[in-house]
């Protein structure tokens, strides 16, 4: 098998080539994607304690009753543009926005900073970021 795929790699220089550098180009896209305008669940806690942060967990309403953070608004990423008005009133504050995993979280931080928000933020990693750091979650 390793014999295989180092006469691969001999034989085919540039499609390696080609293949290394898009995956590092992926990489680097993911990181530097996850992590801008993004907050740790540290820096989430101290904006929700000290800036009084909005949390708004855009899961669907099923997800969000078997656990969530203490305070948070719930609007799912679906009903996002149609109950965006109910957000009005934070234009000016820090808004965190959670999802599962920290992923779709970036669709509806680019939702809301389109629609002046000031301070949209995603929680990297999520609710299970969330969990797994072992803060505390309300469940209803």
């Amino acid at each position: 098998m390793i014999d295989q795929i180092i006469e691969f790699v001999m034989n085919n220089p540039l499609l390696v080539g080609a293949f290394v550098v898009v995956l590092l180009a992926w990489i680097t896209y993911e990181i530097y994607s996850g992590q801008s305008n993004g907050v740790s669940t540290s820096e989430a806690t101290q904006l929700i304690n000290r800036e009084d942060a909005v949390v708004l967990d855009t899961r669907e309403a099923k997800d969000f009753k078997t656990g969530h953070i203490a305070g948070a608004r719930n609007i799912p990423q679906s009903r996002l543009d149609e109950r965006m008005s109910e957000l009005n009133k934070f234009k000016s504050k820090p808004i965190i926005i959670v999802c599962k995993t920290g992923q779709a979280a970036g669709a509806a931080q680019a939702k809301l900073s389109k629609a002046g928000f000031e301070r949209a933020l995603k929680l990297q990693g999520g609710i299970m970021q969330w969990q797994s750091d072992s803060l505390p979650l309300v469940r209803k």
